[in-house]
This record gives C-alpha cells, structure tokens and sequence, in this order.
C-alpha cells in the first residue's frame, strides 16, 4: 500500500466513524440546553459543580477528559505534518494563517461595536474562540461529502485556535502564573522531546509523563488541556530504530491513535457536549439582544470569522503564498470558514473571565449562542449544499 494510502485510509475510516459520534454529540447538547432550560436545572447544575477530589465533575471533564480528546486531534495533525496535507510549507502555513486571521477580525469587529464603552471593551477576545470539538462535531455530520483535506484543515486551525485562546487567557485574564510549576511542565516536555529523538515506544512511560505534564500545567494556570497538544508533537511517528523489518509493525503514534479513537469519539466528546452545552437563558430579557455586547460577539463569530479566515485563505491562494486544501471548492472553504465561529464553551470560558457583573455575563452569553448557532447551521448548510461527496 502506498504512503498515501496508509494515511488517508485509517482517516476516512475515522470521519465514517465520526458521523455517528456528531449525532451523538449534538443529542447530549440537546438533552443538556434543555435540562439546563427546565424544572430539572438546580439538579443539573448541582451535579456538575458536585466534588470529586480537588476538583468539580465538570472540571475534571473540561480540564482533564477533554486533554485527551486535544492528544487525540493532535495526532491526526501531526500524522498529517509528517507525511500528509502539512508536511510541506505551503501546506503548513495556511491553517496558521487563517487562525490568525479568524482570531484578529471578530476581536476587531467586537470592539467597533463596544468602542464607547470601556468595561465592555474587556470582552474583546470572546467571539475570537472556535469550540474544536463542536466544529468537527458539526462537520462530521457530513460524512465523506467534505474532502479529507478540509476536514484536516479545520482540525489544525481550530486546534492553533484554541491554544492562541489559551495564551490570550493567560496574558490577559489569567490568574497569576507559577514559574516554578511550568518550569516543571516545560522539563517534563523536554524529556518527552527527547524520547521521541531516540524513538521510543513504550506508551506506557509517554502516558506517565504526560499525566505529570498535565498536573504541572494544571497547577501553573495554564489551561491544562494544552498538555494533550504537547504529548501528540512528541509521540514519534516512525517505527523504533530497533524495530524488525521482517516483522509488521506500525508507529507508535498509530497505535495510539487506534486506542483513543472509540472512547474519544464515543464517549470524552459527548460528556463534554452534555456538561457544557447546558446554559440557562434564565434572567436574559429580550432587551438584551439589541445590546453593543450581544450585537459584537454574534457578529464577531458569524461575520469575523468567516471574514477572517476565508479572507485569509484569499489572500494567501491568490498571492501563490499557498494552494487551496486538495479537492476543495472556495465556497467549501467558505462554509468551513463560518463553521470556524462556532464559539461556545472556549466563549463562555472567556466571557466569564472578561466580565463580572452578571448582566454582561448574560449579554455575552446570548451573543454566543445566537452566532454559534448562526455559524454552525450556516457553515453546515453551504457544506451540505454543495459538497457532493459520497456520504
């Protein structure tokens, strides 16, 4: 079987895979949004704050839960960066790029609508974040229809997203950091580093250190979710130097890969929808759909968005700087573009960060969920529309 073949095979396989678990996903934000709506809320909400060791349920799951599901996207870009869609520059740089560009425009487009108001201004990375796990959730409902070099283009963009949200939170809503913990979390990246120099494949010693990593970058400050994203770089992609030619092996990152598959899938990525989907639109008046806030961060994330990003992929196509994903259309990469504001809980996170009177909390929450929706029903249908892909 041909290079080629081996990489986009176990990725069509996951994505057939993947539409079963995006239904999943979006019955367990369903089931959540009305719980959270009903006479059954107080249970709802008490059970995810409920404490289980130093931490909530729903911390466990954001924080813990959800670094595996970050290890097991990471994967797939880095099978793709070696041998796939992003092992060349050109290729590289365009998901980069669009990130950049679809982080810049909403927090640009957000401050146009809030520029009067200082306190309102604080908010200004909230539409900027795109939820990875919703975004492929939704793009997964498609099937095969969307070209395989599309699907890896939203996964690293989205995944360069959400670690410039995590930097952002850290430089301008975190709480003080501690050096000596991410000195810790950056030693322990090193050895991994160099575990991967060497090949090694005993995933065994790769999951106790990065167990490690995660609790040093958890008691940093840093969102700990970042550790999954660090362990997929050092997991090699080769088989060991010592492996038996004679004998069929794969790389440890494709067993790893295989393992996580399923259980992410099927199971990580629904508790997360479940435990984060569920927002009370209790308090919110319909005055409130008409405020600067709510207008910037739906706009941010339906028009930024799509302006940033595909603008972006423009820019670069038409300057001979980069080639447009294999196989794709431009309004294929219009409508993921505008899957790209599927904010949501990375939005949340930061509107509660930015804002602590609670009727702002409640402005940039009905800002999230009108623009959220908007992109997510939007970006799916053009998809739907014209992708004609077998599904």
């Amino acid at each position: 079987m041909s290079v080629n073949g081996r990489i986009t095979g176990p990725l069509r396989r996951f994505f057939n895979m993947e539409f079963s678990a995006g239904l999943l996903l979006m019955v367990a934000a369903l089931l959540a949004i009305t719980l959270a709506n009903s006479r059954f809320s107080a249970s709802y909400f008490a059970g995810l704050r409920t404490s289980v060791g130093p931490f909530s349920v729903q911390q466990w799951i954001n924080d813990g839960l959800m670094a595996l599901f970050f290890l097991q996207i990471g994967l797939e870009i880095k099978r793709e960066w070696v041998h796939g869609e992003l092992s060349s520059w050109r290729g590289c740089i365009l998901p980069g790029a669009a990130a950049a560009g679809g982080m810049l425009v909403p927090a640009v487009l957000y401050a146009l609508f809030n520029r009067h108001d200082a306190e309102a201004l604080r908010g200004w990375a909230i539409p900027s974040a795109t939820d990875v796990a919703f975004a492929l959730g939704v793009l997964s409902l498609l099937g095969r229809r969307v070209p395989s070099s599309l699907k890896i283009f939203l996964a690293a963009l989205a995944i360069i997203d959400d670690v410039g949200a995590i930097v952002v939170i850290a430089l301008f809503f975190g709480s003080s950091l501690s050096i000596p913990d991410l000195a810790v979390a950056a030693l322990l990246f090193m050895f991994l580093a160099v575990m991967n120099r060497w090949r090694m494949s005993n995933l065994a010693l790769y999951a106790l250190l990065g167990l490690a990593l995660w609790a040093f970058l958890l008691r940093s400050g840093v969102h700990a979710t970042l550790a999954g994203v660090l362990v997929s770089l050092t997991i090699p992609a080769e088989l060991p130097l010592n492996a038996s030619k004679a004998l069929p092996s794969v790389s440890p990152l494709h067993r790893l890969e295989h393992y996580l598959r399923t259980p992410v899938a099927f199971l990580i990525v629904p508790i997360f929808g479940f435990a984060n989907a569920g927002v009370s639109l209790a308090g919110v008046t319909p005055a409130a759909l008409i405020e600067p806030i709510t207008l910037g961060v739906a706009a941010g994330l339906s028009v930024g968005k799509l302006v940033g990003v595909f603008g972006t992929v423009l820019l670069l196509v038409y300057s001979k700087s980069a080639d447009l994903p294999e196989g794709a259309t431009w309004l294929q990469v219009a409508g993921i573009s505008l899957l790209c504001g599927f904010g949501f809980t990375m939005s949340l996170f930061i509107a509660q960060l930015a804002f602590n009177d609670p009727e702002l909390q409640d402005q940039a929450k009905l800002g999230i969920l009108a623009g959220s929706l908007i992109a997510g029903a939007g970006g799916y249908a053009i998809l739907r529309v014209f992708s004609t892909g077998p599904f």
